[in-house]
């Protein structure tokens, strides 16, 4: 009597319709008699469910805002094409990792959660004795939260290791660390400063923040004792009273607290980190931003070891277990999937991990290889490593070999300041399209942009042959094709000038003579010009010739 798809993963997914483009009007017109919802509610579990809370609701401005505004706009497009009625489960959460989301014989196919299941497991045992360890560290954390005293500027530093920020501190010397961190760096400000009101741009600190200036706090967001960490991704901005300004050697320190997850002064690029006087940048030489990325100093505080409770969602097969396993095997066409950004360090090897979570779903099911659709991440200035995000881009492009797949790229609607872009109706849309070309039987829709399919050397050039062209490969913009790169024998990549041949683009290099492989939007910032005539674009990729 209709058709019934689960939207699940991370915020993505879980980013409602009230806070998408155009939100008011959408949610005025939600009034969809034929389209019902179902949230599932946002809990965890050491073992699988058999029954889950939550109740359908038919589809209206009442009931619409909070839902996944990716699942409905990808179910009113379907519904409106097919005409029959369309139940759309939500079950995400946001910040979370792929593995939560499967179930132990999948995680042991991937291989490579056996030590943290059984890690896990271990720490299950010993749960009395590990909380009365957590409280015991949490107290020394309360207490170091009184104690301002590195922040003053006689306090000395010996002893202290340095940091290159900005940068997440688990990759920059503090592996695996949870807890309290204080930075501090000497800043040298010309004579002119001197007494003058400055603004202090830092980017942001994940999570908690205490921010001094020649000892004297400035600013904070987050509070441990509140359990407010919802700041993370927030870039601060803090005034520097005039009052604390003084020629020559002044003082920065941060207190830094990370509760889970990665932590440190890591969200911005260099350049956003920086002094100047308020009011903006003068005239005068002396008058210029003041640059404070790069060296700091660090000293460790208190750690916070992390215990499997079930407040903690970012274990492995937690999520399974409470908000997919109850709602098997309910009847359904298809799954959605929104997810990647929290195991983007993970690169080449979130492909397995992908791969055995549809399989795992397929076979608990049990309904054949059900579609499963997905999206692949848009651009966004992560502010570390810049490929990584092109490594996790091309795992999801090769999951696309898996049977009754199809992957919504969203190249050209991102944000690179916002890691949750607002159009989320065209990602609907996109994800749509494969289903209503591949599911349900409208062969001549074209749902895809272009694919590569094989890279052939030419000599000098190096010739890639496309899937997903429609009526024709072309330009966005109708500029020369961006973001190529190819490499010799050596490995090194060196930017291409790209030419459309048909179904092909040509690549070609004076700074490479015999290219052997070819990349195409392999950076974070990536916002590449090729797309189809019907206006999809060309998914990110790494391929060597053959």
């Amino acid at each position: 009597i209709g058709e019934v798809w689960i939207g699940s993963g991370q915020s993505n997914m879980q980013w409602p319709v009230q806070a998408v483009v155009n939100a008011e009007a959408e949610i005025a017109a939600a009034d969809h008699p034929q389209i019902r919802l179902f949230t599932v509610p946002r809990v965890t579990a050491f073992a699988p469910q058999e029954d889950t809370k939550g109740r359908w609701q038919r589809c209206t401005p009442e009931t619409v805002p909070g839902f996944s505004a990716v699942a409905f706009f990808f179910g009113r497009q379907i519904q409106q094409e097919l005409g029959v009625p369309v139940g759309l489960i939500n079950s995400s959460w946001g910040g979370t990792i792929i593995e939560a989301w499967m179930d132990r014989a999948s995680l042991e196919e991937a291989g490579v959660e056996a030590e943290g299941l059984a890690a896990m497991e271990e720490a299950q045992a010993r749960l009395p004795e590990l909380l009365a360890a957590k409280e015991a560290a949490q107290r020394a954390v309360v207490q170091a939260l009184t104690d301002d005293g590195p922040a003053v500027v006689e306090a000395v530093d010996d002893g202290w290791a340095t940091m290159e920020v900005p940068a997440q501190w688990e990759q920059a010397g503090l592996p695996g660390f949870d807890g309290l961190v204080w930075f501090r760096k000497v800043v040298d400000l010309p004579a002119s400063w001197a007494g003058r009101d400055l603004v202090l741009h830092l980017g942001p600190v994940d999570e908690i923040d205490d921010t001094f200036f020649n000892g004297v706090r400035i600013g904070g967001l987050g509070s441990f004792a509140d359990g407010v960490v919802e700041y993370w991704d927030d870039s601060r901005v803090y005034p520097v009273p005039g009052r604390l300004v003084r020629a020559g050697r002044n003082h920065l320190a941060v207190r830094a607290l990370d509760t889970a997850m990665a932590g440190g002064l890591w969200g911005a690029r260099p350049e956003e980190m920086f002094l100047q006087p308020a009011g903006g940048a003068g005239s005068s030489d002396e008058d210029v931003r003041l640059s404070v990325a790069g060296a700091w100093r660090y000293r460790p505080g208190p750690v916070l070891p992390q215990v499997p409770t079930l407040d903690n969602p970012n274990q492995p097969t937690v999520l399974y277990n409470a908000m997919i396993h109850p709602l098997i095997p309910f009847s359904l066409r298809g799954a959605l999937w929104y997810q990647g950004e929290s195991n983007r360090g993970q690169g080449l090897e979130y492909e397995q991990r992908m791969r055995c979570l549809i399989n795992g779903w397929r076979r608990l099911w049990e309904v054949g290889s059900f579609p499963f659709l997905y999206v692949q991440l848009a651009p966004f200035r992560y502010g570390d490593n810049p490929e990584l995000l092109g490594a996790i881009w091309e795992a999801q492009r090769r999951v696309l070999t898996l049977p009754n797949t199809g992957m919504a790229v969203t190249t050209d609607i991102g944000d690179l300041d916002d890691i949750h872009p607002v159009n989320k109706q065209e990602v609907g849309r996109r994800l749509a399209l494969w289903a209503l070309a591949r599911t349900y039987g409208r062969p001549n829709l074209v749902c895809s942009g272009p694919l590569v399919t094989r890279a052939t050397a030419e000599g000098n050039s190096l010739r890639l042959a496309y899937d997903g062209t429609g009526s024709g490969l072309a330009s966005r913009d109708g500029q020369p094709l961006t973001w190529f790169e190819v490499a010799g024998a050596d490995g090194r990549f060196h930017p291409a000038t790209a030419r459309i041949d048909g179904s092909a683009v040509v690549l070609t290099s004076p700074a490479v003579t015999t290219p052997v492989q070819a990349r195409f939007a392999w950076n974070e910032e990536a916002v590449p010009n090729l797309i189809n005539r019907e206006g999809l674009p060309a998914s990110p990729f790494l391929i060597e010739a053959r």
